[in-house]
């Protein structure tokens, strides 16, 4: 008779694996594998619901294409009396000046005042041509003055809104990635929600400033004629904005605001950057954010430098200037540092956030919750007296009902919670609260396929039968009724993990897991181990 069977093979191979893949979550320096993923509510950590402002991705691309127009209007030297957008502001220039029809059209229009037929016909084609994604909607006509009016179809509309989620959506994993938060959960949340779980942080409020920083960063002149105290009393320049710049005294912790006239015409942004590292200045020892263009970026920042010597250029990000040095001579190369004052930790954020892109709108967190540790080791206490206790009842309920054959089942249940915690270790689940309490269920059910192979067991004993008999009898004969049960709890767990959200998820998580796992350990593990006793040790009566 041989003592290795397919079904020994097959419980050597599985339960060997399972150790491999369990032992790192008890010592991680055993095996080069990942352990156990605990939850947020296990492990303490943030829970953030943000809401991007995909409006504002819309507005953006109204205001990129009205900027885009008046550069191709003025290259092929079309005469135009103004434009405008449903978004804009009126600039107070003579050419570019909003008309109030603007405001009456809508957020997603652009209208263009034209100066004769020519200029009509020739805007008509650049329209075609290169802004198609506009249609124009349309023309009026006052003599030779032309009023054309484009709109953003709806159907661009919600694209550019689905692409602004998207985006955000990866430029947050990759802020989050390099801010080095261990398994953090990121995914889609309805149609522009993002839902962000960083199990572990403790520094919330820099991990916030972050996330929800959108990092634009803009190359702009500094207009050196305009009159900034007139500009704070609100007499802004046309074509100038005012922004500052926050001039922090590390000695006595306080922070300034250092207006500026800013020119609105932003000669590079922070699109062609490939590379931004924190580096330390020899001469003063302090940080600073060291940025390397691509090859586009490189030559645009070259001409920039090259056309303005002797003038200041103004970093700004998210419409604060960080630094407004006079470009001493044309920089070629493509690189560039931002200073401000840094401490090791803004300057580190800062290159993480311009590394990673910006966001293409700006988020609003609309739901926050912190769990400290301490809950979260609660939870792990709580939860495993929980399972725990429930197993040990369940052992002692086996033996006592079941003798001998009970305690066969008792060692499949522990087996079985092996696989489970293996599972979860291979497959990079996440084990959240609810998830131990649908540990806690299989746990029962486990060995609710054992009394049903016991059953049908006893029947056959009490028929007269053979204990080999009896026992191939009872597996085969309760196996349909097992994989019928077992099957459709599994297809609602499923149904429960691709429908569900948050502590549902992690609830079907080891529901489905603990399914497949007692479906193994029942029918294959505990037959192995009762064919061990007949065929090797030659029982001849069954304690059951």
């Amino acid at each position: 008779m041989k003592i290795l069977t397919w079904r020994g093979v097959v419980n050597i191979v599985v339960m060997v694996g399972a150790i491999i893949y369990l032992l790192p979550t008890f010592n991680a320096n055993i095996w080069p594998h990942k352990k156990i993923n605990l939850g947020l509510d296990l492990q303490g950590g943030m829970h953030l619901v943000l809401e991007v402002q995909t409006e504002k991705a819309v507005e953006t691309t109204i205001e990129r294409t009205v900027d885009d127009l008046k550069q191709e209007l003025r290259k092929k030297d079309i005469k135009y009396l103004g434009i405008s957008s449903g978004i804009a502001k009126a600039e107070g220039s003579v050419l570019d000046k909003v008309s109030t029809a603007a405001s009456s059209s809508g957020k997603n229009t652009i209208t263009v005042e034209l100066q004769g037929e020519e200029s009509l016909k020739s805007f008509n084609t650049i329209v075609t041509q290169s802004f198609n994604d506009f249609k124009i909607d349309s023309t009026t006509t006052e003599g030779e003055k032309h009023s054309v009016v484009l709109s953003l179809p709806d159907k661009e509309s919600l694209n550019i809104k689905k692409m602004a989620t998207e985006q955000a959506l990866e430029t947050i994993r990759n802020r989050i990635d390099e801010f080095g938060v261990s398994e953090p959960d990121i995914r889609l949340q309805g149609e522009n929600r993002i839902q962000i779980q960083l199990p572990g942080v403790k520094d919330t409020k820099r991990a916030k400033e972050l996330i929800g920083r959108t990092a634009r960063l803009n190359f702009q002149l500094v207009d050196e004629t305009g009159n900034v105290d007139a500009a704070i009393k609100g007499t802004v320049p046309p074509g100038d904005e005012l922004l500052y710049q926050l001039d922090v005294n590390k000695n006595s912790d306080s922070t300034n605001k250092v207006p500026f006239l800013i020119q609105k015409k932003v000669l590079l942004d922070g699109s062609t950057l490939t590379d931004a590292r924190v580096q330390i200045d020899s001469q003063f020892n302090e940080p600073y954010v060291s940025i390397e263009f691509d090859r586009k970026g490189a030559r645009i920042f070259e001409r920039v430098t090259g056309e303005n010597i002797k003038k200041r250029l103004a970093i700004v990000l998210d419409k604060n200037v960080y630094s407004a040095p006079v470009i001493q001579d044309k920089i070629a190369g493509g690189k560039a540092r931002i200073t401000g004052n840094f401490t090791m930790e803004e300057a580190t954020d800062l290159a993480i956030v311009l590394r990673a892109g910006a966001l293409p709108a700006p988020v609003k967190i609309i739901e926050e919750r912190t769990v400290g540790p301490t809950l979260g080791a609660d939870s792990i206490r709580m939860g495993l007296i929980a399972c725990v206790v429930g197993g040990v009842l369940v052992i002692i309920f086996m033996i006592i009902y079941y003798q001998w054959a009970g305690a066969i089942a008792d060692i499949a249940l522990v087996a079985n919670l092996i696989l489970i915690a293996a599972e979860l270790a291979a497959f990079q689940a996440t084990l959240t609260l609810p998830g131990i309490a649908g540990i806690a269920l299989t746990i029962g059910m486990a060995v609710d396929a054992n009394v049903l192979i016991y059953e049908r067991i006893r029947e056959e004993l009490r028929a007269g039968r053979t204990v080999g008999a009896s026992i191939n009898a009872g597996f085969d004969r309760a196996a349909l009724t097992i994989i019928d049960s077992n099957v459709a709890t599994l297809i609602v767990a499923i149904v429960l993990f691709q429908f569900g959200t948050g502590p549902i998820k992690g609830f079907a998580i080891t529901l489905s897991l603990g399914i497949i796992s007692s479906m193994f350990t029942a029918m294959i593990l505990s037959k192995s181990i009762f064919q061990y006793f007949v065929s090797v040790r030659k029982i001849s009566k069954l304690s059951i």
